[in-house]
């Protein structure tokens, strides 16, 4: 087996950062050596400091297209499920080949952000009409592709979505493109599990939409359908990102969404709750002690005025977060980082909430680190750490961004977070390959072009 090297000035490793780090690369793509204090010996240098990638544990990947285009304001109060109609209307018009360009040109702009995977959140299965492709995997395979062509690592998590409301509601015509019954969503899991089981690039979950949209009956069938594949695959699910949800929750079941899945589902690491930004103290405190991930997307909970997750309570408890880009209105884990504590700064009207406490409590060095470990988690990849058997997964920062001028080590993590606006990520390497150097991706001048070429036939 053959190696790649790399040599780090400084590198941040699970016990923070070190100096003059050597970086030993197999074939495959995983790290087979991490070792601090070592000599270069003919090692190509990194050419600033060097950290592990970001996981994105939450994407859309279709609504990066149509990011800007809900900003007028209706006759009425705009929410979150206006917006959903603007979505479902946009969703109607999507060809196959217009998902994977526009998926292409998200997956770029994540990894030149620092990015090194996503997790997708996939429900657009059908054609316009509610028909499944040929290929029931279509459109799935669409998203795949344009993970591979870019260079991103894939979480790729099937949706299951069933009904339009609590209780097995008819599903609406918007939502036509995404449903499918148990058995057939557990044939297009077995057909993506054939897909990607050899790919160390690539994993498989399921993503039971949200309790509104699957019932207990379903939501088990496909846990156990997982399970048959692989039992600790990643299962994530929108739950109480709105008030209302959690009222029409409450109305069907007497209890809250959190508090439905603490009882009745055996939540664990395995488990990803995206938002959940509406709990109790209690939830709170019972979601942080399970050990499930809270995929918090703080830009589109702004966007969409969701609500502020008890970030500061959460994290009392020990609590496991990752970050998402979600509807990609930003495609930035600095600004999602970022908004992430000043949510609670505007609530608590305090200061440096996040930090952790300890004897030098950095905010940005917390951030970072919580949002590595939750993210790789939620992704179920051996990814965010700079160690063997995980995957070389890793970005550059750029000390020649203003920001970072005259940074070291945590006050360079705060720095990264907290000051200035411009991208600070140089180079970015993927599972032992490099696929932005110096700002820019190999194939990025194609990609725009596709991408631009999907938007002008939608929005003529």
């Amino acid at each position: 087996m053959t190696e790649k090297l790399l040599f780090a000035e400084l590198a941040l490793l699970p016990d923070g950062w070190r100096r003059d780090v050597r970086l030993e690369i197999a074939d495959d793509g995983s790290l087979v050596g991490v070792i601090p204090g070592a000599r270069a010996e003919g090692a190509p240098r990194a050419a600033g400091p060097v950290m592990p990638g970001m996981p994105n544990l939450h994407s859309h990947a279709f609504q990066r297209a149509m990011a800007g285009l809900a900003e007028r304001a209706g006759p009425g109060d705009d929410s979150f499920w206006t917006w959903r109609e603007v979505m479902y209307g946009f969703v109607r018009r999507l060809t196959p080949e217009q998902v994977e360009a526009i998926a292409a040109q998200l997956y770029l702009e994540m990894l030149k952000a620092g990015y090194t995977a996503v997790g997708e959140f996939h429900y657009l299965h059908h054609d316009p009409d509610g028909r499944p492709y040929d290929d029931l995997a279509e459109i799935s395979r669409r998203i795949l592709a344009a993970a591979r062509h870019t260079g991103i690592g894939l979480t790729h998590l099937p949706v299951l979505y069933g009904y339009g409301g609590f209780g097995g509601q008819p599903a609406g015509e918007g939502q036509r493109r995404f449903i499918n019954d148990p058995n057939r969503f557990l044939k297009l899991l077995e057909l993506l599990h054939a897909e990607t089981k050899d790919d160390p690039q690539c994993a498989l979950g399921i993503a039971p939409h949200s309790l509104r949209a699957v019932t207990p009956e379903t939501l088990k069938v496909v846990v156990e359908g997982l399970d048959a594949l692989d039992r600790g695959a990643p299962v994530h699910v929108h739950v109480a990102e709105q008030q209302k949800e959690v009222h029409d929750c409450i109305a069907w079941s007497g209890e809250r969404p959190v508090e439905w899945l603490l009882a009745k589902m055996d939540l664990g690491p395995r488990w990803c709750l995206v938002h959940a930004t509406h709990m109790t103290e209690q939830e709170t405190e019972q979601l942080a002690r399970s050990g499930a991930v809270a995929g918090l997307c703080p830009t589109t909970e702004a966007n969409l005025g969701d609500g502020v997750f008890p970030a500061d309570d959460y994290l009392a408890h020990h609590g496991t977060f990752g970050i998402g880009s979600d509807s990609h209105i930003s495609v930035s884990p600095i600004e999602e980082l970022r908004w992430l504590e000043y949510g609670q700064r505007l609530i608590r009207k305090r200061r440096n909430l996040l930090s952790g406490g300890g004897a030098a409590p950095s905010v940005g060095s917390l951030l970072i680190a919580k949002a590595l470990a939750g993210g790789a988690r939620a992704l179920g990849r051996p990814i965010g750490r700079l160690e063997p058997g995980c995957r070389a997964d890793l970005v550059v920062l750029d000390l020649d961004c203003p920001a970072l001028a005259g940074r070291a080590e945590d006050v360079l993590l705060d720095a990264l977070v907290f000051a200035g606006n411009d991208n600070p990520v140089r180079d970015v390497m993927v599972g032992g390959r490099w696929v932005v150097r110096d700002g820019r991706h190999d194939d990025e001048a194609a990609i725009l072009a596709g991408y631009r070429a999907a938007l002008k036939v939608l929005s003529a």
